[in-house]
């Protein structure tokens, strides 16, 4: 029987999992390209992800409701393919939740005074335990924490668009031509920026119906290209260009960041609002992100839904990334980028290979398909060969340098 539960639920989760990583990593990757080709990077990478998404889901779609992305992945390219895929999933999880935590720890330590270390702690105690009660639980406190950033978004915001200087959001034709090859460096961080494909196998046994996973879906990413874009115009049309000389040699850390916008905001109240709202976009992200992570260990591992299995999931999803966070620092973009790469693969590259394979394959009416046919195949698989070959030429210096 198909649940009556909310596509806005589903669309805030899927939202939840995407906007911690792109809000807060965005502007720094972004900053050499500036505003015209960040955009367009951002609205390019929000249509394949959506496409690879649903690529994914109808491949799902073959199978029981409590099958995860390691089940169809195993069936249909073999044991090999699934071993890596896996890896490069829980790689990318783990990357995020690990930096996540820390940027929270960061954060609560500075609004309250507490030690960084046992804020990271609390944080990871309180907001995992939605994770570890039920799918339910994310989805109520993703509604509240998106309402928070939305509400947050538009005060905020509202304050920083009275004070943007459009002259410097745009360029004549020749700087916005020079500007053209910086965006290369954009769309790593951009990708990791739609990772929610953990999450995909979540929605779907969560409504048990394909149509309304595949309206969440597109509407998470509707919702998250939206506050990127306006962040992001935000955040161009206030701090100058230059300023990012600096938040780039410190790694592109959150708070920085945060640091460097609040010198150029007059109004306390709006810093404080906007202080606020990055602080949800990172929880909110932390949740999603821990229950995509936290159903595909569970189907790895093979533990049960009952309570003691519920913990040992919790265990192998949550403080591996913990205790690495208290051990080793590290710069937020850094992290970010490093989980672009490795997304490729699971949110580009095997799904194109899954739909590709399966609809040659398996025969008979499916419950979802994928719009495009080969040819959004082809262009997803692209995109992410694309985007890993690009983030190893900018670690090995191979990517233009912006001069600030």
């Amino acid at each position: 029987m198909t649940r009556k539960s909310s596509v806005v639920g589903g669309a805030s989760i899927v939202a939840s999992v995407c906007v911690g990583a792109g809000m807060l990593g965005l502007p720094s990757a972004g900053a050499g390209a500036w505003m015209l080709w960040s955009g367009l990077a951002l609205c390019i990478t929000m249509i394949v992800m959506t496409l690879s998404g649903w690529m994914l889901l109808e491949t799902l779609g073959q199978y029981e409701y409590r099958a995860s992305f390691n089940t169809v992945t195993k069936a249909i390219l073999g044991k090999r393919v699934c071993f890596f895929n896996n890896l490069m999933v829980y790689f990318v999880g783990a990357i995020l939740l690990y930096a996540y935590t820390t940027s929270s720890g960061l954060m609560i330590e500075s609004a309250l005074g507490i030690n960084e270390k046992l804020a990271s702690v609390i944080f990871v105690a309180v907001f995992s335990s939605f994770v570890l009660h039920s799918t339910r639980a994310v989805d109520r406190l993703s509604v509240l924490l998106i309402l928070f950033m939305v509400l947050s978004f538009v005060f905020g915001v509202f304050g920083l668009t009275v004070e943007v200087n459009i002259s410097s959001l745009v360029s004549s034709l020749e700087e916005e031509v020079k500007r053209l090859p910086f965006v290369l460096a954009m769309f790593p961080v951009a990708l990791t920026s739609f990772g929610y494909h953990h999450s995909v196998a979540s929605l779907r046994s969560y409504y048990q119906d394909e149509r309304k996973a595949g309206q969440a879906i597109l509407g998470g990413t509707v919702i998250a290209l939206l506050l990127y874009v306006l962040w992001v115009v935000s955040i161009f049309g206030n701090l100058p260009r230059s300023a990012f000389d600096g938040i780039l040699s410190q790694g592109g850390e959150v708070d920085v960041l945060l640091s460097s916008l609040g010198g150029v905001i007059v109004s306390e109240r709006v810093s404080d609002i906007i202080g606020a709202f990055s602080s949800a976009a990172v929880f909110s992200s932390f949740v999603g992100v821990g229950l995509g992570v936290f159903d595909f260990m569970a189907d790895l591992a093979g533990f049960d839904d009952d309570r003691r299995g519920r913990l040992k999931t919790w265990a192998i999803t949550f403080l591996p990334p913990l205790v690495l966070s208290l051990l080793f620092p590290f710069g937020f973009l850094l992290a970010i980028g490093y989980a672009g790469a490795a997304a490729t693969v699971w949110t580009c590259i095997i799904p194109a290979m899954l739909a590709r394979k399966s609809r040659m394959t398996v025969e008979g009416k499916r419950a979802f398909l994928a719009p495009g046919g080969n040819a959004a195949i082809f262009l997803v698989l692209l995109f992410g060969v694309t985007v890993g070959v690009l983030h190893f030429m900018g670690v090995f210096g191979l990517l233009p340098v912006p001069e600030f």
